[in-house]
């Protein structure tokens, strides 16, 4: 079957050639689908930041973020006009405007499948119009994956860290209230860390610090964390719960439990756990 080009559901006083394409990439903090379904304002400041160069230099942008897991999916954040412009670099530089009128119902909404050659993400729109196309069309906007279950989360840091920055309510509300075991997988080498949240701390706060500083001041994920550095932490390093239980659980037991888990794991020998 035949693609549809997206070109035909742009609006008639819409002229490409006055747009530039902003495809936002993960900035090594966030992921801008993120960004695109929790934080509206923050996502109007993706739209606004000038690199070095004045890259957003005609009356509109149209916005897209880049899916997760498929760099040549993108979800539409609507059409952007620049109202101001500030000659300074590496700031938010740009006034925008969401122009709601122009494809408003399709913001969130709108799924676009395009293949970018190279590093640069911001573009003439004409100039990449013809190989975008309309992957799906969603009934309701996207508010974000939903928290897949306490037996399911299998998540890198950097997942975890947007999480965390939004306050997701379905997570925090999950995961606040509960004891539990986890394991930290190293995914290039499999060195697993056990750990555990238990007393006034629940798994939320626990891996709330994991988000904050990285290695959750454990002795042996600093080590690594000094080895291999920050953007790789955030890249590889997977969370996934082993037990959970409720906040009545006796500390003793989640204490005993997470040795045992070592002991399985050998993530004393073959990981990086230090007692």
């Amino acid at each position: 079957m035949d693609p549809i080009l997206l070109a035909p559901l742009l609006p008639p006083e819409l002229d490409p050639t006055q747009c530039k394409l902003h495809c936002a990439v993960y900035n090594g903090e966030a992921f801008p689908i993120d960004v695109l379904a929790n934080d509206p304002d923050e996502w109007r400041r993706w739209n606004s930041w000038r690199n070095v160069n004045d890259d957003f230099n005609r009356q509109f942008i149209f916005s897209l973020a880049q899916d997760r897991s498929d760099p040549t999916l993108w979800l539409f954040g609507g059409i952007w006009e620049v109202v101001g412009r500030r000659p300074e670099p590496r700031q938010h530089s740009y006034d925008v405007v969401l122009r709601k009128d122009l494809m408003g119902p399709f913001i969130k909404r709108l799924y676009v499948r395009l293949a970018l050659a190279g590093r640069n993400r911001r573009r003439n729109m004409e100039a990449c119009l013809s190989d975008m196309t309309v992957s799906m069309i969603a009934e309701e906007p996207f508010d974000g994956d939903p928290f897949p279950g306490h037996d399911r989360i299998n998540h890198s840091l950097a997942e975890i860290q947007a999480i965390v920055k939004q306050g997701r309510p379905d997570w925090r509300i999950a995961l606040e209230h509960m004891k539990g075991v986890y394991v930290i997988h190293d995914e290039a080498t499999g060195e697993p860390y056990v750990g555990s949240a238990y007393g006034d701390t629940g798994i939320w706060q626990r891996w709330s610090q994991y988000a904050l500083t990285l290695h959750g001041d454990n002795v042996g994920l600093k080590a690594h964390l000094a080895a291999k550095g920050e953007e790789y932490f955030r890249d590889t390093m997977r969370f996934a719960l082993l037990e959970f239980w409720s906040m009545r659980t006796d500390d003793q037991h989640v204490i005993d439990r997470e040795t045992y888990w070592k002991g399985v794991l050998l993530s004393r020998s073959l990981g990086h756990n230090r007692n």
